[in-house]
């Protein structure tokens, strides 16, 4: 009888051990181990995050959204503004954008829309383990929206960084379901950049604005040199393990999976190969703090992680609000000018030495996360050595109209049209052990 107590006991003070952790853990803890971003790294972060919410006005000359310091879109510089309508449900409403300010040519797309039925069929059109992509897996439905905007758009900027001197900058941008199409479409862009000019790789970025978990594991550490998601203190859906399929589901179904999920080592969650993540770099805008109540100046941390890469729901009323594109906007330019203030306080070397350092770093970051991708058995992972070769490739790839192409490269190049996207995407739907196999849709495993 002893015995039976002296259990129940452990059990009770090892659930309450785990309540109290749950309702402690704050989102500030997921990236209290990363580094402090610089101000040049974030500077594009408020900017995007404006032209985003360009999406949303009804008219530009007459915007509802007016911010009060910083960067404001130029009417006159929108190329193209698609609505729901025109799109007819393939793709989150976008537009194109030239800033010739700051030489960039954006994509941006808006994110979730509750009352679109359009929107929901896109987080529906998924299983998991349904769609392998460029030796991963990826969201099915978000793929073929990707897909869908390239095909639409991709003649377009490609004229576009032609008519401006090959020398801008393609930024892909998107908030909440926004930002998974952007970031595929950013994995589609740069292993085929020679369809769009043969613009270099470092010139493409996205920015996921509170990303959708889109891509498995291998690929957002492998991306994350293209792909930078940027997260608000709390924000649910990066943490949402939960396929986003299965999001909108009854409230009680819901909580049982999050809690399944609670319960998962972390070890077989890294070896699962099917699991998604928010993809890329990521930088973690805090600004609450725990036992601290109010908001405080806000500071952006960065990091590529791997292991504890925004595994756990933070218990916080403000984990809906955060996820808002006008907080995170605001909050953006107030860490920002924050770190520029900062910077400006204690700066001690010439700025072009600086940006170098921190090029540098980057990189070295960037071939770290790799390796312990490799280290952790993560599924698919590939080291810098085995990187290396692809890229050089890409970047040794014949130009459009060169003689010595492949007849069957040069007829889906030179077709144009709605199906040429589909047919070079297709070479990326599966490709295992190096082997590419042409098949659309790949079983999920057993």
């Amino acid at each position: 009888m002893s015995v039976a107590c002296g259990m129940e006991c452990v059990v009770v003070l090892g659930c309450m051990r785990w309540v109290w952790r749950r309702c402690t853990y704050i989102g500030a803890n997921d990236s209290s181990t990363w580094t402090s971003a610089s101000p040049d790294e974030f500077d594009p972060v408020p900017r995007v995050c404006r032209l985003v919410l360009a999406v949303y006005e009804a008219d530009l000359h007459n915007p509802h959204f007016i911010p009060t310091c910083g960067f404001r879109p130029n009417p006159d510089w929108v190329v193209k503004r698609v609505t729901y309508e025109q799109t007819d449900g393939q793709a989150p409403p976008y537009l194109i954008y030239v800033d010739h300010d700051h030489k960039e040519l954006v994509l941006a797309i808006r994110g979730l829309n509750l009352v679109k039925e359009s929107d929901y069929k896109l987080l529906l059109d998924n299983k998991l383990g349904m769609q392998m992509f460029d030796g991963g897996y990826v969201h099915h439905g978000l793929l073929k929206s990707a897909i869908w905007l390239l095909n639409e758009e991709g003649e377009t900027l490609k004229r576009l960084w032609l008519e401006n001197g090959s020398n801008y900058d393609m930024v892909f941008a998107g908030h909440s379901l926004g930002s998974g199409v952007a970031a595929l479409l950013t994995v589609i862009v740069v292993n085929h950049r020679d369809r769009l000019g043969g613009v270099p790789r470092s010139k493409v970025r996205c920015y996921a604005l509170a990303p959708a978990r889109c891509m498995s594991l291998n690929l957002a550490v492998k991306y994350a040199d293209v792909i930078y998601s940027v997260v608000l203190q709390d924000d649910f859906l990066p943490r949402t393990a939960t396929p986003l399929e299965d999001i909108f589901n009854l409230p009680c179904f819901l909580f049982l999976v999050c809690l399944r999920d609670t319960f998962i080592p972390e070890g077989r969650k890294l070896r699962d190969p099917r699991r998604l993540y928010a993809p890329g770099r990521m930088y973690h805008i805090v600004e609450r703090k725990c036992c601290r109540c109010g908001r405080f100046p806000p500071e952006v941390r960065t990091a590529i992680p791997v292991d504890g890469r925004f595994e756990h729901i933070v218990l916080s009323c403000n984990a809906t609000s955060d996820h808002g594109i006008i907080w995170i906007e605001r909050e953006a330019e107030k860490a920002l000018l924050r770190m520029k203030e900062s910077c400006s306080e204690t700066v001690t070397t010439a700025p072009k030495v600086q940006k170098l350092e921190r090029l540098r770093t980057f990189e070295k970051e960037h071939k770290d996360a790799l390796e312990r991708a490799v280290s952790l058995n993560v599924p698919h992972a590939v080291t810098p050595n085995e990187e290396a070769p692809e890229e050089q490739k890409l970047e040794e790839a014949p130009e459009i109209g060169n003689k010595s192409e492949d007849p069957a490269d040069t007829k889906s190049k030179s077709t144009g049209g709605r199906a040429s996207w589909d047919d070079v995407v297709e070479k990326l739907f599966k490709k295992e052990s190096g082997h590419l196999l042409l098949k659309r849709d790949s079983n999920p495993p057993e």
